[in-house]
């Protein structure tokens, strides 16, 4: 969620006097669009103070009240991360990778998460202002959606009745919706189906699902759209069913297991990847044991691990944080090297066979299923190309481009820079 405000942000600077600067030093102006997800992330922050005392810093993002009164002490005024996305004008329309939310909040309260306290509730975008979006960022040269929500396969929305004119942009399926205000709507299945029928070259992904609301049509779905790239990350949290208990996940490890093997008879080329929270309160050696047992099992492509840090506010803060830092970074390290170990022997099976890529950046792609890829031929950027696989690294692979290839027009892309603003007056895999 934090990409696509981050890009509207970058949006509205650009309208005004401002462009991006590549270090953090040129910058005359700093904006930190924060995610209090985690207490570390806040701590980062309050760390900038003495790096950017001299520069004008803007704080935006989700932020906890407490945190805000900190963060307003030692920087000055906070600004709702809403000021800014509702004077995005759609210049950020550049990007050949282009992130859509489609909902805001979330309703599950996990033990550990703080977003359903930040953001609030779930509430579902229109779907005709999403598919309006979309539209516009495939015209202008996005060749990769990325559609966000903090649990997206929870997405319903209410159309307007079946006399509406509105014909395919919204779907004629009505389905039955918790909590509308009708019985016609649009659940992420169907969204799902709506926006692969967009027209263009482009791919779709999504992140990110929940694994107790991931439907058997969901998977139907999926495998029949051919927009939809074969990847997938599917948030674990932890591989042991007390530990899962104490998080608030409604899922037990045999739930996640057998869902994963639903998905890859289904899709047997997608790429998984996961989070995984480590050193969770309470977590004993054998416990952990158990998600490195998962781990090995599953035989991820790629994982998001995360050292445990206490959130005010959340039920986990209150309970007693009992394994040490050391014991934290021991147990991350572990699940690091297996993870290194089967992305290497899932990359390996690619050797020799050709896959679609998109180039992203000189000499750099990433294929269907998320994989980042390295082509030694100067393919410009947004080009949709064939490339046979003639090597394979732990988070990567190499390849040589096929003389039998597809292209989609290039409608260039510029990049936004990461730390400040400058003044400026079919195979699948």
């Amino acid at each position: 969620m934090n990409w696509a405000d981050s890009e509207k942000i970058a949006a509205v600077l650009e309208d005004t006097e401002y462009k991006p600067a590549s270090k953090i030093e040129d910058a005359d102006l700093i904006v930190v669009n924060m995610c209090s997800v985690r207490q570390s992330a806040v701590d980062r922050v309050m760390g900038l103070k003495e790096k950017i005392k001299n520069k004008k810093t803007i704080i935006t993002g989700c932020v906890l009240k407490k945190d805000w009164l900190k963060l307003e002490k030692q920087f000055g005024k906070i600004i709702d991360i809403k000021e800014f996305i509702k004077k995005a004008k759609g210049n950020y329309f550049k990007k050949i990778t282009s992130y859509v939310p489609i909902m805001t909040g979330c309703n599950n309260f996990c033990a550990y998460c703080v977003v359903p306290y930040t953001r609030g509730r779930e509430i579902s975008r229109p779907v005709k202002e999403i598919i309006c979006e979309i539209k516009n960022l495939v015209k202008t040269g996005a060749k990769e959606i990325w559609l966000l929500g903090q649990n997206v396969n929870n997405y319903k929305h209410n159309t307007p009745p079946p006399s509406s004119p509105s014909k395919r942009e919204i779907s004629p399926t009505l389905l039955p919706l918790r909590g509308g205000g009708g019985v016609g709507g649009v659940d992420f299945p169907e969204l799902l189906k709506i926006v692969n029928d967009i027209p263009g070259g482009f791919w779709i992904r999504f992140t990110s699902p929940h694994p107790k609301d991931f439907s058997d049509e969901l998977i139907n779905t999926m495998a029949k759209c051919e927009k939809l790239g074969e990847y997938l990350n599917l948030p674990v949290q932890a591989g042991d069913n007390q530990i899962l208990k104490k998080m608030n996940r409604g899922y037990t490890v045999s739930q996640y297991e057998k869902l994963v093997k639903e998905i890859r008879a289904k899709i047997p080329n997608i790429a998984l990847s996961t989070d995984v929270i480590v050193g969770f309160p309470g977590e004993r050696k054998k416990q952990f044991e158990n998600t490195a047992k998962l781990f090995r099992k599953i035989k991820y492509d790629m994982a998001y691990i995360n050292k445990y840090s206490p959130r005010a506010g959340t039920v986990a803060a209150k309970m007693k944080d009992n394994v040490s830092p050391k014991e934290k970074i021991r147990r991350a390290k572990i699940l690091n090297e297996i993870i290194m170990q089967t992305a290497l022997e899932n990359n390996k099976k690619c050797i020799g066979k050709t896959f679609e890529v998109l180039i992203t950046a000189p000499n750099i792609g990433k294929t269907r299923s998320n994989k980042t890829i390295k082509i030694n031929n100067d393919i410009p950027v947004g080009k949709f190309v064939n490339v046979k696989i003639t090597d394979a690294l732990v988070w990567g692979l190499k390849g040589e481009l096929k003389n039998e290839q597809q292209t989609y027009s290039n409608s260039g892309a510029d990049g936004f820079g990461e730390n400040g603003f400058v003044n400026k007056t079919r195979q699948k895999i």
